[in-house]
């Protein structure tokens, strides 16, 4: 009999295609992968990879077993889920995904609540820039900003915020409209959608500054160094003026997202619930 650790590690492989990113994913060192894959290739007398002399490439054997492999790993998701749903109470650990700087700027400084009413949750707050799957576990309930499509998802819409080009207020006085110079994502952001409103606005002006985390483009903008595409909440935060800009203002949809299997679940209600809460626009 094969050990089950063993063919989880060859399906993470399966997935990521490299030993390097398994790894990582796996929190664990590329030799231990590559002996893991050893191991189950040993207990089922088959050839799973081709060892390359930079790479593992599956073999059609490696190709069946992995696709084997990924069923029962759907499966096995599935009984943690249940598992999940069968606790009574707000009890145990609830993983939450979030944009950075909603999780910095909207949750974080109120999780003292959520500890004072729900003593016995804890919770994993991750700020991931991605989308994260709720099928495989990464997360319990996620903050996404447009509505998902998969089958197996319940979604709530919480809020709507807005953007607004920010600069300083000295920047913006002192700076003529056709010499304002802005700051942007970078090419990982490249396709976002306040990263195009952005790029329409700045139309063929300098694009002096390019970063994947907002509160750098705020601090950045409080410097003088010009305009970026904030939320809001970022603009008051760091005390930053809005500009005039061009065309519709923008706005961005907040919505919760859960797995249907768990959206009953006690601990996963009290989560959403103080979520909402957090991220309700101001009256």
């Amino acid at each position: 009999m094969f050990d089950w650790e063993d063919l989880r590690y060859f399906s993470v492989f399966a997935q990521e295609q490299s030993l390097s990113a398994a790894a990582r994913k796996l929190k664990v060192d590329h030799a231990t992968v590559a002996r893991r894959i050893s191991a189950l290739e040993a207990s089922l007398n088959l050839k799973l990879v081709d060892r390359r002399p930079r790479s593992y490439e599956l073999t059609a054997d490696g190709e069946r077993i992995a696709k084997l492999g990924k069923r029962m790993e759907v499966e096995s998701f599935a009984v943690e889920r249940s598992a999940l749903a069968g606790q009574a109470g707000a009890v145990g650990e609830v993983t939450v995904s979030a944009p950075p700087a909603l999780a910095c700027s909207l949750i974080a400084p109120h999780l003292g609540k959520l500890r004072r009413e729900h003593p016995q949750l804890s919770l994993q707050l991750l700020g991931n820039l991605g989308s994260v799957s709720l099928t495989r576990r990464e997360a319990d309930v996620a903050i996404r900003l447009s509505r998902p499509t998969e089958p197996d998802f319940v979604a709530r819409k919480v809020a709507t915020i807005a953007f607004a080009l920010y600069g300083s207020a000295d920047y913006l006085d002192r700076t003529p409209a056709d010499q304002l110079n802005f700051i942007a994502y970078d090419e990982s952001m490249e396709q976002t959608t306040q990263q195009v409103w952005l790029l329409k606005q700045a139309a063929d002006r300098p694009i002096l500054l390019r970063s994947n985390d907002l509160n750098i483009q705020a601090m950045a903008a409080k410097a003088g160094v010009g305009l970026a595409a904030l939320p809001y909440f970022l603009g008051e935060q760091y005390s930053l003026k809005p500009a005039a800009i061009s065309g519709p203002a923008l706005e961005r949809e907040v919505w919760l997202v859960t797995h249907n299997d768990i959206r009953h679940t006690a601990s996963v209600q009290a989560v959403m619930t103080f979520l909402a809460q957090c991220l309700a626009p101001p009256v």
